[in-house]
């Protein structure tokens, strides 16, 4: 064997998914030759028999080749393979490469990507500088000897620079049938932001007709995008919706998302909606130095800002947002946030906006909003050589809302703890003196007065308290082997001290005291809690085996009263999590209610995995007193999945109201995955909320969902809506 080195002046590199290139050469590099055989004169070297031409980490074998030092190019014939590493590999009958022109030509062409096992074959394939082009090509993801799908085309081009690749006259074949043409489409090849269409979404429903949904991505400036998505139902109307991402900082972000529906004037009718148009927005930003940012101040600790904001006029703004409704939390409740703070070592200072949107209502006028909550927090102080602590609290609250009675309400908290140890450390013993102070003052006019009178109902009002608290506790901890075992021992012992009221505090004390205060608007205000004379009991042990992993949790709480008016004993809780065997896990939270002698609330749950099943079952039972008596709640769910072996997995979901004999979401279906493709199927029965001119009301969807992903170059989900009621009928 025989090598030949010659100085070259460039050679391009290898592209992803598409052609072999050899990487650029600066003109003091060498290229090597390695062969049987090597012939060569002033102008031409000639290598046979076991070609092998070597650049860094490019590698090119083939049954012959010939160099011109002159014109610079080289070409190889027979049996061509090229790899950079083991990362790509290509082949093909004749190469050519003109490193002075930059240019490069290979028939047949044969590329296979190891990481992605994508392969690419063409009769003819060619370059210049950092333009590729390919002829009468192939390309797919599975075995190339018996190939589930692949995608033909005449022709395509791919920039090197940009990483984008064109296809021309494109058209899918699954199993040899064609299913898709396309005239044009193009797609990258890195992960770089880019303008262009996202996948499409399709669907269909008895009720709403085709649904057709084409995504737009607008990727201009490296710091914010813009995603457009209009769709189309054509039995029921048309709408867009958009979303608008922004990075303004290294410390922050944002996003907009805002969108219309337009329904048909039939739907509306057929359903009694209470709009025929569905529109809202949403808005996030999160800033992590915002004060140091925004106002240039040169401040120690850490400030922040944050911003959830949420509004639409009925929730069909969320239905209608997506295709799938399933995987939309679609509650009646929602709640805008904004939240600004400033962090230092010894105090918090913050202040908090929270908006209330009440879905079941026309409007939200009469619904009491935080507009804002100022805080101040002075962190554990302690003296007396660490024997004494204490905290602050200030709290100003401003309760808006566009008609009815406004407050303002402020409150300040100052507990004192003296804190020792006895019994060699093993006991702990605190005792708390807890001041707490509260101010209220009214502004607008009432729109309604309860039946009862109760004289003054909005009057300014102060009030005071001071109370205590006795706490005194033990923890001790045995090791056995194979496991350890922790224990704890709480109880706290709390005494009413002295309370004082003034104005609002005073006069609505009784009233707005008992179980049926929500009945009273004059009680909308009222945030004072009765301190009941009691002691509150709480045993707790857990189990942990030798490489630290939990086995059990147990808590047991339970507290006494002393207070006339209480019942002694107030529900027993007992809470466990047990991790039964390395594949079933237990957990379990009950309340017992001594006056009823039965349980009044407990979430159950229990599941087992061992890899290839997770199931799992969870059941929550809850009674709740109302002032039409107790309404009971008793929601049970159940998930199962199963892999039967690598393509296929099953799986399934379902959630009942036992009490309201209503299902209120169910879900059964499978994957079946091989190495270059993934097809689904899954039927969901889903209870979503609307709004009609009556009431709150829900429709029962019924979906069956199809998901075909060819891989890696995507896939989609197609859905057909079988059927909608309301009310689940």
């Amino acid at each position: 064997m025989t090598a030949l080195r010659a100085p070259l002046s460039s050679m391009p590199r290898f592209l992803l998914l598409l052609l072999f290139v050899l990487s650029a050469l600066r003109a003091e590099e060498q290229i090597e030759f390695f062969a049987t055989r090597l012939d060569s004169n002033l102008s031409v070297v000639h290598a046979s028999g076991d070609v092998l031409v070597l650049y860094k980490s490019y590698y090119l074998s083939a049954n012959e080749a010939y160099f011109d030092r002159n014109s610079s190019t080289l070409e190889l014939f027979g049996n061509i393979v090229a790899m950079q590493g083991s990362e790509y590999f290509a082949m093909g009958d004749y190469a050519k490469l003109d490193i002075a022109k930059k240019s490069r030509e290979f028939s047949p062409f044969f590329m296979l990507d190891r990481h992605t096992n994508v392969w690419m074959s063409s009769s003819r394939s060619g370059a210049e500088d950092k333009d590729f082009t390919v002829e009468d090509g192939m390309v797919s993801g599975c075995d190339p000897n018996d190939p589930f799908w692949v995608l033909y085309f005449s022709s395509a081009d791919f920039d090197s620079e940009s990483r984008w690749m064109n296809v021309y006259n494109a058209y899918l074949k699954i199993y040899g049938i064609p299913v898709f043409y396309f005239p044009y489409f193009g797609y990258s090849l890195d992960n770089r932001r880019r303008s262009g269409l996202l996948v499409p979404s399709f669907g269909v429903s008895s009720t709403e007709g085709f649904f057709v949904e084409q995504p737009v991505y607008i990727a201009i400036d490296p710091s914010w995008d813009v995603e457009l998505r209009p769709q189309l139902r054509t039995e029921r109307g048309e709408g867009v919706y958009g979303k608008f991402r922004f990075v303004d900082s290294n410390v922050s972000e944002g996003m907009v998302q805002a969108g219309y529906f337009q329904e048909k004037s039939s739907y509306v009718d057929t359903y009694d909606l209470a709009n025929s148009n569905h529109y809202g927005f949403d808005f996030f930003y999160t800033n992590t130095a915002v004060l140091q940012r925004w106002l240039g101040l040169d401040l120690p600790g850490q400030s922040g800002l944050y911003a959830d904001i949420s509004w639409m006029n009925d929730i069909d703004y969320i239905n209608l947002s997506s295709n799938d409704t399933v995987n939309y939390a679609t509650s009646n409740q929602v709640l805008s946030r904004v939240n600004l703070f400033y962090n230092e070592e010894d105090a918090y200072y913050g202040m908090n906006l929270r908006y209330y949107l009440d879905l079941n209502k026309q409007s939200n006028a009469d619904t009491p909003q935080n507009l804002p909550i100022l805080r101040y927090h002075r962190y554990i102080n302690t003296f007396l050589d660490e024997h004494v602590y204490y905290t602050f609290d200030l709290r100003g609250n401003n309760i808006f809302r566009e008609t009815g009675m406004r407050a303002v309400e402020g409150e300040v908290d100052l507990p004192v703890t003296l804190q020792t140890s006895a019994l060699e450390d093993y006991l702990l013993l605190s005792y708390s003196a807890r001041l707490n102070g509260k101010y209220i003052t009214f502004g607008n006019e009432p729109t309604t007065v309860s039946a009862i009178p109760a004289g003054g109902e909005y009057e300014t009002g102060l009030f005071g308290r001071i109370y205590h608290v006795f706490n005194a506790g033990t923890q001790v901890t045995k090791a056995f082997e194979g496991f350890s075992h922790t224990a704890g021992l709480d109880l706290a012992y709390t005494k009413a001290g002295v309370d004082d009221a003034t104005g609002y505090y005073k006069t609505q004390q009784s009233l707005c005291s008992g179980s049926d205060a929500a009945l009273y608007p004059e009680c909308d205000f009222y945030a004072v809690n009765e301190i009941e004379e009691a002691l509150d009991l709480k045993f707790s042990q857990f189990f942990v085996n030798d490489v630290g992993e939990q086995v059990l949790y147990h808590r047991l709480s339970q507290r006494l009263s002393f207070d006339r008016n209480q019942d002694q004993l107030s529900e027993l809780e007992n809470e466990l999590d047990w991790q039964v065997t390395p594949e079933v896990s237990l957990y379990s939270d009950v309340f017992y209610n001594y006056d009823n002698h039965r349980v009044s609330k407990m979430l159950n749950g229990i599941r087992y995995s061992d890899g290839a099943l997770n199931v799992g079952a969870m059941d929550l039972y809850e009674d709740q007193p109302d002032v039409n008596g107790t309404q009971r709640v008793n929601y049970l769910t159940f998930d199962a999945a199963y892999r039967y072996n690598d393509h296929y997995r099953y799986f399934g979901r379902y959630a009942y109201d036992l009490e309201a004999n209503v299902k209120k979401f169910s879900e059964i279906g499978f994957d079946y995955t091989k190495r270059c493709w993934k097809f689904g199927m899954r039927y969901v029965e889903n209870n979503r909320p609307i709004l009609t001119n009556a009431q709150a009301d829900s429709l029962l969807e019924k979906y069956v969902y199809f998901t075909i992903e060819l891989r890696p170059i995507g896939g989609t989900e197609v859905n057909y809506k079988l059927s909608d009621a309301l009310d689940g009928s």
